[in-house]
């Protein structure tokens, strides 16, 4: 239906049915009916019903075919602006004021590479199930999308290096730096430090974070124009580890995991050289969570167990 054929008004929020707004935040972040029917599990005839609805309401195309699929009007790209500071107020409005770890039955989903969670997890749990017994903790793997996944509430909390995109919100938790796990054998073993150019010179096993890339780690020796070669990549810090005795690879990992994974005689952590640097460790998590109590609690649960440990 054009655009002229819609009825141009103003319309009263008591004649506003409030149940379209999930649909239109939905449709207006995805851009497609049916991922937008997938993302709210619903039916792809359902959601273009809604658009029809959301249309016919508010006066507007909002999605319009283009060469590469749906694109926003102008007036879809200001109502989804307002979206983006009213939802999270108006899901404030409907939640709860006040939140007691130990009644309540929350479900909190934190995301993080295999370093971070075996590092949180066992402290985390204990002080989280201590004060509340009831809730529940899912941890997820991180993948290349899962800042998105934050954005769009898949995820409450990312434990992770480096720094994340807008919107998110981020809180430095702590600086870790990098050691080269090696095998007791390797010719470097014996050196108290490792230089750049020998350190180049070996064989890698990266830990594929994203795309392939050890964040922090392959970002620094391309910043010097001194890209390592990859001769393994793996998933997980963990796999990096195991890889290590017997061959001539080097793992590079944030220090206290290389020197949890050290076997005595059979493997030897060194430092990392110089270039390489710490990174800061934060969490992150979308502004609609900022006033939400039960999540300021595992924010500030989080704090107090890396302060304590």
């Amino acid at each position: 239906m054009p655009y002229s054929a819609y009825a141009v008004c103003v319309p009263r929020i008591e004649s506003v049915d409030l149940n379209l707004l999930a649909p239109l935040h939905a449709l207006l972040e995805e851009r497609h009916v049916s991922r937008a029917a997938a993302r709210l599990h619903t039916t792809q005839p359902s959601m273009s019903r809604a658009l029809q609805r959301l249309r016919a309401t508010l006066g507007d195309e909002l999605l319009v075919r283009g060469p590469g699929g749906y694109q926003l009007t102008p007036r879809a790209e200001r109502i989804q602006a307002e979206l983006q500071q009213a939802l999270p107020r108006l899901e404030h409005v409907f939640s709860g004021e006040t939140f007691d770890p130990a009644t309540s039955a929350r479900a909190f989903r934190l995301a993080g590479t295999d370093y971070t969670v075996s590092l949180l997890s066992g402290p985390l749990l204990g002080r989280v199930f201590e004060q509340s017994p009831g809730s529940t903790v899912l941890f997820s793997r991180w993948h290349h999308a899962v800042f998105a996944d934050a954005e769009h509430g898949m995820v409450d909390l990312l434990i992770h290096g480096g720094t994340p995109p807008p919107p998110l919100r981020s809180h430095v938790l702590f600086e870790e730096g990098y050691s080269c796990l090696i095998s007791s054998h390797h010719p470097l073993a014996q050196c108290s430090a490792m230089s750049l150019e020998d350190y180049l010179d070996c064989a890698h096993i990266v830990i594929d974070v994203t795309d392939g890339r050890q964040g922090h780690v392959d970002r620094r020796l391309e910043s010097l124009g001194r890209p390592r070669r990859a001769s393994v990549t793996v998933p997980y810090h963990a796999a990096a580890a195991s890889m290590v005795p017997g061959t001539s690879l080097v793992a590079t990992l944030p220090t206290r995991f290389a020197i949890q994974n050290a076997a005595p005689g059979i493997t030897t952590v060194i430092p990392a050289p110089d270039e390489i640097g710490p990174m800061s460790y934060a969490m992150s998590w979308h502004p609609r969570l900022d006033d939400d109590a039960a999540h300021r609690w595992l924010r500030d649960t989080i704090i107090s167990t890396l302060n304590t440990n």
